[in-house]
This record gives C-alpha cells, sequence and structure tokens, in this order.
C-alpha cells in the first residue's frame, strides 16, 4: 500500500475519533494540554493497536468482528451520550456543578477509544488479507488519529465556550448520533 492510500485510511479510521474528541472538548468545562494530550494519545494508541490485533487474527475472526462490531460501537457510544445528556441535564438545574465534572476520565477515555477503533480492528484483518506493513500502517494510523484529536479537542473547547452548558447535552446527542451511524453504515452493507 502506498503512502497516500495509507494516509487516507488513516483519516478515514480517524474521524470517528476526532467527532468524539470535539465533543469532549466541547462538553468539558475546562480543557489543559493534559487533557488534550490524553485524548489523543489514548485514542492514537487504540487506533494504532486494533489494526495490528485484527492483522494477528487474522480471517479466523473476522466474521465475528464484522458481525458485532456496529453493536459494540452503538452500545458504548450511545451509553456515554445518554449519560452526557443526563448530566446536562441536571447540570441545567444545577450549573455550578458543571465546574466538578471530568469528561477526560481514564475510565471515560478508555471506553471511547475502544468504541471509536472497533472499526479499525476490521481494517487490520483486511490489511492481513492484502500484506502490508502492519506496524508501519498502524503507526501512519496513530500519528494521524493523535493529530486529529489535539485538534478536535480545542476546536470542541472553542464552540463549547461559545455554547455554554447546552455543549455537554450536544454532545451526548452528538456520541448517539456517531454510533447510529456506525450502526447504521453497517446494516446499509449488508
Amino acid at each position: 500500500m502506498d503512502l497516500f492510500t495509507l494516509i487516507l485510511l488513516a483519516l478515514g479510521l480517524a474521524t470517528d475519533a476526532f467527532a468524539v474528541s470535539l465533543s469532549n472538548g466541547m462538553c468539558a468545562c475546562t480543557v489543559t494540554k493534559k487533557h488534550a494530550i490524553a485524548t489523543a494519545f489514548t485514542f492514537g494508541f487504540f487506533q494504532a493497536a486494533m489494526p495490528i490485533l485484527g492483522y494477528f487474527l487474522g480471517c479466523t475472526f473476522s466474521d465475528v468482528v464484522s458481525r458485532f462490531q456496529h453493536w459494540i460501537a452503538l452500545f458504548l457510544l450511545g451509553a456515554i451520550g445518554v449519560n452526557m445528556i443526563w448530566d446536562a441535564i441536571k447540570d441545567q438545574k444545577n450549573p455550578e456543578d458543571c465546574s466538578n465534572k471530568n469528561i477526560f476520565t481514564v475510565s471515560n477515555l478508555i471506553i471511547q477509544g475502544i468504541a471509536t477503533s472497533i472499526d479499525a480492528l476490521a481494517v487490520g484483518v483486511s490489511l492481513a488479507v492484502i500484506n502490508v506493513n502492519i506496524l508501519t500502517s498502524s503507526l501512519v494510523i496513530g500519528i494521524i488519529t493523535f493529530i486529529c484529536c489535539i485538534f478536535g479537542v480545542y476546536l470542541g473547547h472553542k464552540f463549547g465556550s461559545l455554547l455554554g452548558i447546552h455543549a455537554r447535552l450536544i454532545g451526548g446527542i452528538l456520541l448517539i448520533l456517531i454510533g447510529l451511524r456506525i450502526f447504521i453504515e453497517h446494516q446499509i452493507q449488508l
């Protein structure tokens, strides 16, 4: 696979992680460099690790992965989105509680990282079939995801500052929509 094609693949895989980073930045009361780097590193790590895992699992489990990846993404992103909407409704009643919310918890980032990289697992299976250098491919995918997510967190926070308390509500809706998009795209491919 040539570098240009690999970069396009990486950008395609990074879109969900970018959108979730945007949502996180939008919903956060404060965003620090540590938050942006933690988000970008976590998402970049999972986007890089999943193709390697998929590559080595090969075609053995490709049917299982393709059968359930959309359900897993829908469940994980939907659950986080519903939780964010619930928090937004509670915060509208007690706006001073917003400063106590931390969207950038380790558990939240790991769940989001897994949910947004399940498609990368399936890509890894595909890369095994065409016999590419999986380490180089995964490194490029991880770096591009990292860069996209850094921008996503800061860009989302800029918009979140403009939207105020409604940002968490919008962010939750966005996560649910991303989960639904992954689910619907899979259903259309059937």
